[in-house]
């Protein structure tokens, strides 16, 4: 079917910057939205950004003018450019994506990858 498959995780010091990158797989057909979470430590998953198909972006107020998503059509990729890290940006960070597949017929879904560790800490 689909599968998601983020990487680019990793622990960085506070002010640095971490690129994250997310590729859906599979017999897709189009891409509407797709997005970034993450999962603080002892927390709920919560939105960091989002993309629609036409580049549409919205950003969580606590990461506005220090993130940036894009995304590259051609190759069913999103990515999220972290910069000026802080400690409170630490958590899992899942790629999300609402996708369109042919499996016989279409069929419509909302995918979710593995999610990857970010750790900003000195």
């Amino acid at each position: 079917q689909v599968q998601l498959v983020e990487s680019g995780g990793g622990l960085v010091q506070p002010g640095g910057s971490l690129r994250l990158s997310c590729a859906a797989s599979g017999s897709i057909f189009s891409i509407y939205a797709m997005g970034w979470y993450r999962q603080p430590p002892g927390k709920e998953r919560e939105l960091v950004a989002s993309i629609t198909s036409d580049n549409s972006t919205n950003y969580a107020d606590s990461v506005k003018g220090r993130f940036t998503i894009s995304r590259d059509n051609a190759k069913n990729s999103v990515f999220l450019q972290m910069n000026s890290l802080k400690p409170e940006d630490t958590g899992v960070y899942y790629c999300n994506a609402q996708i369109k597949y042919f499996s016989g017929s279409y069929y419509s879904g909302d995918y979710w990858g593995q999610g990857t560790q970010v750790t900003v800490s000195s």
